[in-house]
């Protein structure tokens, strides 16, 4: 079981966070905090593994972003890789290529796909074109809910 996932950038600027366990505000920031130094301290060329308190850290980078979960000691690291892999495949697919500025002007559309494939802590969907299906639907409906028409109606 996934625990929390945080993306961040290379300046240690937090672009996304999910926590799938009750985490009080307070030590939300110790924790995104303690995370995105151990991380960004580490050799480029190091495993994407490290141990922090009671959970794993899987992280991979991506350009100027860093995709991390935090997973149960006992949880496949290969497994967890592949799930950031997974995510990340869809967000490039939903926003061509995405960029840190993607997440920071539409973070609303990326926690929506997080939300998507992974349901409290745990990989729920693994078709792409199912979630990128469903986040245009979504998006859908929101233009129409602006231009004031109808949700159920198709236009």
């Amino acid at each position: 079981m996934m625990r929390y996932a945080l993306l961040f950038s290379k300046q240690a600027k937090i672009r996304l966070s999910k926590y799938y366990v009750p985490t009080k505000p307070k030590d939300r920031t110790r924790i995104e905090r303690d995370i995105t130094a151990a991380v960004l301290a580490r050799d480029p060329k190091a495993c994407n593994v490290v141990e922090y308190g009671e959970v794993k850290l899987v992280y991979r980078r991506y350009a100027s972003l860093y995709f991390c979960l935090a997973v149960e000691r006992d949880a496949n690291e290969l497994a967890t890789l592949e799930m950031i892999q997974h995510y990340v495949e869809i967000l490039d697919k939903y926003f061509g290529n995405v960029c840190e500025l993607d997440l920071v002007f539409n973070f609303h559309k990326a926690h929506y796909v997080l939300d998507e494939v992974f349901v409290a802590g745990h990989l729920q969907e693994t078709s792409k074109k199912l979630v990128a299906r469903l986040v245009s639907e979504q998006d859908a409906l929101v233009e129409r809910a602006k231009m004031g028409g109808p949700a159920g109606e198709d236009a």
